[in-house]
């Protein structure tokens, strides 16, 4: 088996470059261990707590036990399935700030800018407003990605929005666009009520040509003969051969876990293992970071909730409509509005996200005892802590040591204690006075600095956005694993594309990023002349020196 190209993994970057090589006629072989994602649980929005839980669709990881988590081992949900984690994440849809980008091109991703990566989003996107306002001109309207948003019925996603100006932050129509900073509608990668995954944009067209094909199998490693990738040997002995390159995006867990037992990686580590050493990069599996995140739960006065769904006729009704109408409940993730604001004067550009949630539940989907109730999810954007993916043994079979190092700086647990101040403010405003009983989690008693950090210790969770295990840079930075055309430095005939490259986590949920990677490796790859720049000006807050709101 050989084609000009091979690429490891049909996840969110893999499926986009899938498409992209094999529409400039080159073949193609796309190598996935995960298998089909037909069926209901992945396909219907309404419910995307199932199969981010189940065996067959997700890989299972767990973090080692978290030192400043009191032991905690937290889940590491990554998709074991076409279209990879897009195919079970929340489908939130959030390109990050333009402020991320240009800070990846200081820290040496030279092309990587805002300006550089907006066009590639414009290109990926079909970008539906329904109705709620935006920003026409910032956005696409003819890529294979479809974004909408949701129908915004219930009144409690406008009570969320009109709290947030009410306590004096900014609205915006579109924080995708010119403005991210304030309260709006959230995006979500739904069309025609079905969830619409990398899977359905991208890899599904590509593979009805005929220089496309998928292979199903799990990777041993990256063949590397005299400094070049050659091909890629799968467990099972088959070994399929790259006439031009591999390209690897298998995600920020695999794909450093792959180039570790590839051996490109820290040579002391590689060398421990009984693992011959390729090309010796000490960034890889470094640089680890993620969104931590609290919900705040309210109990409800009015029985306007989705709980009065959460039964199992309900269930069942909801589940009919959507089979056969695609439409109703199920076909919506129900976050339908959002907001990202600054913690505080001197913060350039925000720095806390929330989710809003017209039901109190949790992500492994059990409902509050308290019944009908709503929630936010927030947390901060910018950890400082870092940690590390590393191998447990050379047995490719064996899941990596995945360790976050969560909550390990002050700073961490200073930005935490802000946000449930923060959203018990918002939660206090007249807009939310008709629907508020009383708050649920933490719970009113909990107020003095120790009693937030136990809440934190305690409950903090993973928003499920690893990154950077792999990270872009120059091509003289020690630390740098790829190069910003994607190669893989030191290694001839080898890119890689996911969101393992980001040098810095970006605001938001990371999928839009990680598919926007795999467009403009593509470029590079085929060796087009990028997309030309844009000269687009994003919305600063021009009180951000002086105020936090």
């Amino acid at each position: 088996m050989e084609a000009d190209f091979v690429i490891i993994g049909a996840g969110s970057a893999g499926s986009a470059m899938t498409y992209r090589l094999a529409e400039s006629g080159a073949s193609v072989l796309v190598i996935e261990h995960g298998g089909t994602d037909a069926g209901p649980l992945i396909q219907m929005p309404a419910a995307l707590s199932y199969p981010m839980n189940m065996k067959r669709y997700d890989w299972g990881y767990q973090s080692e036990p978290e030192p400043h988590l009191g032991g905690r081992r937290l889940a590491t949900p990554r998709g074991k399935v076409i279209g990879g984690s897009s195919s079970i994440n929340g489908m939130v849809y959030v390109r990050g700030h333009a402020r991320d980008f240009d800070t990846w091109a200081e820290m040496g991703a030279e092309g990587w800018a805002y300006k550089d990566v907006l066009p590639y989003y414009k290109r990926m996107e079909t970008w539906h407003d329904g109705g709620h306002g935006g920003d026409p001109s910032w956005r696409g309207t003819d890529g294979p990605l479809h974004v909408t948003r949701g129908p915004r019925d219930n009144p409690l996603f406008q009570a969320f929005v009109d709290a947030g100006a009410q306590a004096g932050y900014e609205v915006t129509g579109d924080y995708n666009g010119e403005k991210q900073e304030g309260f709006g509608p959230m995006e979500q990668t739904v069309w025609k009520g079905r969830r619409w995954s990398a899977a359905n944009a991208y890899l599904k067209p590509a593979l009805k040509r005929e220089n496309c094909d998928l292979v199903q199998g799990l990777v041993e490693r990256i063949e590397i003969e005299e400094g070049r990738a050659t091909g890629v040997r799968l467990v099972d002995g088959r070994v399929i051969k790259a006439r031009r390159e591999v390209v690897l995006s298998a995600g920020s867990i695999n794909s450093p876990k792959i180039l570790l037992q590839s051996g490109v990686g820290p040579a002391d580590e590689l060398a421990a293992l009984g693992i011959e050493v390729k090309a010796d990069r000490r960034g890889v599996g470094k640089n680890l970071q993620d969104h931590l995140e609290l919900y705040l739960q309210m109990a409800a006065s009015k029985p306007i909730t989705l709980y009065k769904h959460w039964n199992l006729l309900s269930k069942a009704l909801i589940g009919a409509q959507w089979l056969f109408t695609k439409q109703g409940l199920g076909a919506s993730n129900q976050f339908e509005s959002a907001a990202f604001i600054r913690s505080k004067a001197g913060v350039e550009y925000p720095d806390i996200q929330y989710h809003f949630l017209p039901i109190a539940v949790r992500y492994d989907g059990q409902a509050a005892a308290e019944g009908h109730g709503f929630q936010a999810h927030v947390g901060p954007m910018r950890s400082p802590s870092r940690g590390e993916v590393t191998l447990r043994s050379k047995d490719p079979r064996e899941a990596p040591k995945i360790l976050f190092n969560y909550m390990s700086q002050e700073k961490d647990w200073e930005d935490f204690r802000t946000c449930i101040r923060l959203t018990r403010e918002i939660f206090g405003q007249d807009a939310f006075k008709p629907y508020v009983k009383h708050e649920i989690q933490p719970g009113a008693a909990i107020q003095s600095d120790d009693e937030l950090n136990g809440f934190i210790k305690e409950h903090v969770e993973s928003a499920y956005h690893p990154c950077g295990t792999c990270r872009m840079g120059r091509a003289d930075d020690p630390m740098a694993v790829v190069d910003p055309e994607n190669r893989v430095i030191g290694v001839e005939g080898l890119r890689l594309a996911d969101s393992s490259i980001f040098p810095q986590i970006t605001n938001g949920n990371l999928n839009a990023p990680s598919i926007m990677s795999g467009e403009k490796a593509s470029d590079h790859i085929l060796g087009k002349t990028p997309l030309p720049a844009s000269n687009a000006e994003p919305w600063i807050n021009p009180r951000w020196e002086r105020a936090q709101r």
